[in-house]
């Protein structure tokens, strides 16, 4: 698919169509390519913990607000992502090579789930990304180390009806020039 349009057709789904599966192959394609975006230093700190079988599913729901319960309802899958804290933006020696710190790794794991979201609609699927969870009951769901921050619930699945795009800015309001 040609970058342009995959990039047009790419929504934010709060409303997935019934009875559709994704297979594992297909998710674990769309991890290796996430695996292509660009970290510090070749860190690779991003981490996907996937919920695929509906006990899973309705498990990882469950840490989730009421509205984003509602707005993954028959998702396919649900996918907590989440980074290495400590060594984007460190150095060996574990100290900050500048302010941000482990914002480095959110950064990475940033880029990580844009390519994501991008090769999931390239396979013809949908995603919404959900940053407000119960961390504590995402953690105890997959037994995730506490030396790993998550960031975001990512839904996948088919949207049941087309969205509408959302205005953007202009260029001029979101970039200088000199």
């Amino acid at each position: 698919m040609e970058f342009e349009k995959l990039i047009a057709e790419r929504r934010s789904i709060r409303k997935y169509a019934e009875g559709v599966s994704i297979d594992k192959n297909d998710i674990e394609k769309i991890i290796a390519s996430a695996q292509m975006a660009p970290s510090w230093k070749n860190s690779q700190t991003g981490r996907y913990y996937v919920a695929l079988s509906p006990e899973k599913i309705k498990e990882v729901r469950a840490a989730l607000p009421e509205f984003n319960q509602n707005n993954s309802l028959n998702a396919a899958a649900l996918i907590v992502t989440a980074f290495e804290k400590g060594t984007a933006g460190f150095m060996p020696d574990g100290t900050q090579v500048n302010e941000l710190g482990d914002m480095w790794g959110a950064y990475d794991l940033g880029l990580q789930n844009a390519y994501f979201v991008l090769k999931t609609r390239e396979l013809g699927y949908d995603t919404l990304i959900m940053g407000i969870r119960d961390e504590k009951a995402l953690k105890a769901a997959f037994d995730i180390k506490d030396s790993e921050q998550i960031a975001a619930v990512l839904a996948l699945g088919k949207r049941a009806a087309e969205p509408n795009a959302p205005a953007r800015k202009e260029i001029s309001d979101i970039a200088v020039f000199k």
